[in-house]
Parts: C-alpha cells; structure tokens; sequence
C-alpha cells in the first residue's frame, strides 16, 4: 500500500479496521470498511465480540451491497488476528480481492481507517453515554448512514458528501461514454 489510500474508482481500496465503544452493559466493538475514492462507509457492522465473525460479517455486507469486480479491489487492513484469520483470507480470495496489510504496530499504514473512528468518536460518541449495546448501536446507524455518509460534505470531496461524490463519478463517467447507435435499415419492400 506504501500509504497511498487514493483510488482511480469506487471499488477499487477498501480500508478496514476494528474500535470499541464503551457501554454500561459492556463494549461494543465496530468493525466498518471504507471506500479509499469517496470515503463513504460501504459495510459496518457492531458485535459484543472482537473477532473474524465480526469482520467476516462487515465484509459479506460490503460485498453484497457493491459492485465488485474480480481482481480489481484491494481490502487493507491492519494485522489484527481478526484481519489474519483464514475465515477471512479465505472469503477474500474466494471473491477476487487482494488483501493488504500495514505495518505491524504502525497507525500511519491504516490511517484512512483511523481517521474514521476519529469522526466517529468526535461527532457521535463523545459526551455520551450509552445504557445499551442497541442505544449505542442506534446511534451509530443515525450517524453513519443518516449523517455522514449522505450529508457529510468533505473538502478533499470537493464539498460534497462521500454519497454524492460517488453519484457525481458515475453520472459523469456516464456522460463521458459514446452514445452507440445502430444506423437505420432500409425498410423491406416487396
């Protein structure tokens, strides 16, 4: 990865990473992935537990929501034992995507990640506290995919939300194709 968390497209670096947040009944542990070109949060999803299932959950979602081609996507992460696991490695060469990971103890290598749970943890969990699991997990459904995915402008987006810089990508890519039309045939007289 060498810390380039750009991409050419959507679909192309997914960046993943694991962060906890406190509840009174006990932790809840967030796994989310992030798409490198927009930014926006493709798949997260919440578990009482750190481990593969968790990640393995974010990345079937991710999966089932996007369009991704073979041999086209990179998924990085750190080298947490839920990223190195064979359930894990195992599902990602099975769907055609390249894993990737940091440096061993190095946060400058998943920094696309990391700056995720910066927002998260500025904009949605600090100064609260959470009685449940499932009111801190409500709160996380408001925020990314009420707030932040759709709304959140960015100024390295060019001021718009990550849903919107990807709408913006594929209406010009769209624009941008050739039209191809069939010429006319002669009608058949008999």
């Amino acid at each position: 990865m060498q810390r380039d968390f750009t991409a050419p497209a959507p679909n192309r670096l997914w960046v993943t990473d694991l962060t906890v947040i406190p509840t009174r009944e006990g932790p809840l542990w967030l796994s989310a992935i992030r798409d490198a070109f927009s930014r926006r949060v493709v798949a997260w999803e919440t578990s009482a537990h750190a481990d593969a299932d968790l990640v393995l959950s974010s990345l079937e979602y991710a999966l089932a929501s996007r369009e991704v081609a073979p041999g086209e996507l990179v998924h990085h992460a750190d080298h947490g034992t839920q990223y190195t696991s064979i359930k894990l490695t195992t599902r990602l060469v099975r769907a055609g995507i390249q894993a990737s990971m940091g440096s061993v103890g190095d946060s400058f290598d998943n920094a696309l990640a990391e700056n995720l749970w910066i927002l998260v943890k500025t904009e949605c969990i600090r100064g609260r506290t959470f009685a449940t699991r499932a009111e801190a997990n409500l709160a996380l459904f408001e925020y990314i995919d009420g707030f932040y995915n759709p709304r959140r402008i960015q100024k390295r987006l060019g001021y718009l939300s990550p849903i919107e810089f990807e709408e913006k990508h594929y209406a010009d890519q769209a624009a941008a194709e050739p039209v191809k039309l069939k010429p006319r045939q002669p009608a058949l007289t008999s």
